[in-house]
């Protein structure tokens, strides 16, 4: 299936039977798992490599921000479609618990009404909400073993300590202006940043006891979603708050839309 914009009439045109070669997006086919977030990723569908950038970015506010979700078959159908897929994928009856990022966007809350249709009368649901920005760390730890281990060929160091102390000063500078910030502001800021690997606490669980929660469930298959999936910036940071608590569990992503060349910082 796929969908066409329609110039004339402004509008977007959805084909749940055929596939054409004017189409903007079209369900994921042999593609449909990425080597990416350690080999765990699904997405539903992709934009064709020749749709126009101001069209593509119009079909996500469309899917994102569409207030009359329920009072639109053809969105809704649009989504069932792509959770029908991933069930015939990974069998969703065999997944205890569903976990997805706090969004504005009713995607997530009708993909996991949906999803609840093939899974266990039990499986448990979680949401990740934006942490305040007090909370934001830095992984000066993981940074350091990065670059500051670094040698030239000669086998001498990259970088003098007098270099490594002016660059953990730019990190603490850095963090006191995002302690002041608020959360939108920072993610834009960081989002393309060399920093952001190393930017940590963006999220936090719903509710303490949803982490507890979380904590306790070992060797069980957790599944992630999430609406649209560009940098995968929020899916990373999704992964690192739950590997913190355990590492113990199968996780698996899906992402309504997604893409396939995610940025290296997410692989």
């Amino acid at each position: 299936m796929g969908v066409t914009y329609d110039n004339e009439k402004q509008m977007f045109v959805f084909d749940f039977e055929h596939d054409g070669a004017e189409d903007i997006v079209n369900l994921t086919g042999g593609g449909y798992q990425v080597e990416a977030f350690g080999k765990c990723f699904y997405y539903g569908y992709e934009f064709s490599e020749q749709v126009d950038s101001n069209v593509r970015s119009a079909f996500i506010k469309y899917v994102k921000f569409n207030d009359a979700l329920q009072d639109s078959p053809e969105l809704t159908q649009f989504i069932k479609k792509a959770v029908d897929n991933l069930n015939r994928k990974i069998n969703l009856y065999d997944y205890n618990l569903v976990v997805m990022p706090e969004s504005s966007s009713k995607v997530n809350q009708y993909m996991l009404r949906y999803i609840y249709r093939f899974a266990q009368p039990m499986l448990r649901e979680m949401e990740l909400v934006k942490a305040v920005p007090s909370s934001i760390s830095f992984d000066m730890d993981a940074f350091e073993k990065q670059y500051f281990n670094d040698v030239l060929e000669n086998g001498r160091p990259r970088y003098t300590e007098a270099q490594k102390d002016e660059v953990r000063q730019s990190i603490a500078n850095m963090l006191d202006l995002i302690h002041q910030k608020d959360y939108f502001t920072i993610a834009k800021d960081v989002k393309k940043s060399r920093w952001r690997p190393y930017i940590t606490h963006f999220l936090k669980f719903a509710t303490s006891a949803d982490e507890e929660l979380c904590k306790m469930i070992r060797q069980q298959n957790v599944l992630v979603i999430d609406d649209v999936t560009t940098s995968g910036s929020t899916l990373n940071e999704v992964l690192r708050t739950l590997r913190i608590l355990n590492e113990d569990n199968e996780i698996t992503i899906f992402s309504l839309l997604g893409r396939k060349d995610l940025m290296a910082e997410a692989v």
